[in-house]
């Protein structure tokens, strides 16, 4: 069994739990592949970090690949969006219960050159969401 097929297996068993139904598209025809299965197999590539579907589908075992075509998949998977959001929000609930603290890991960004800094006005509509001025050590550079 690949790695590929078990974290697929694992996180359809914890898909399933979330949410019993197995389709939530109203399709004429009954798919091959549930709705949940394909939204399994869509978590289950960002988990692996398989960024593009032609590398998914060439990685899929037979017992997947024969049951869903790529295009099919990239249609379906744009169509299920709110679906997949839902059950990641019902994830994290889950996750998180009774929890008061969090670690958030971020990276700085620059938002704008250090020469424009004072006359810029990206995101300084609130204080929530004003940039800060910030050093990056890698890079030997100030911004903003």
């Amino acid at each position: 069994m690949s790695n590929l097929e078990s974290s697929y297996i694992k996180i359809l068993s914890v898909l399933q739990q979330l949410n019993p139904e197995s389709n939530f598209l109203n399709q004429i025809r009954i798919p091959k592949l549930s709705d949940i299965e394909v939204i399994a197999l869509i978590l289950t590539a960002e988990y692996l970090n398989i960024d593009s579907e032609r590398d998914l589908f060439r990685r899929l075992p037979d017992r997947l690949s024969t049951r869903i075509e790529r295009s099919v998949y990239h249609r379906r998977k744009k169509r299920l969006f709110f679906y997949i959001e839902s059950l990641r929000e019902q994830m994290v609930e889950q996750m998180t219960q009774g929890e008061t603290h969090y670690i958030i890991d971020s990276m700085p960004l620059e938002v704008c050159k250090m020469s424009r800094s004072n006359r810029s006005t990206i995101c300084s509509e609130d204080i929530k969401t004003s940039p800060n001025h910030g050093y990056c050590a890698s890079q030997q550079m100030h911004f903003k």
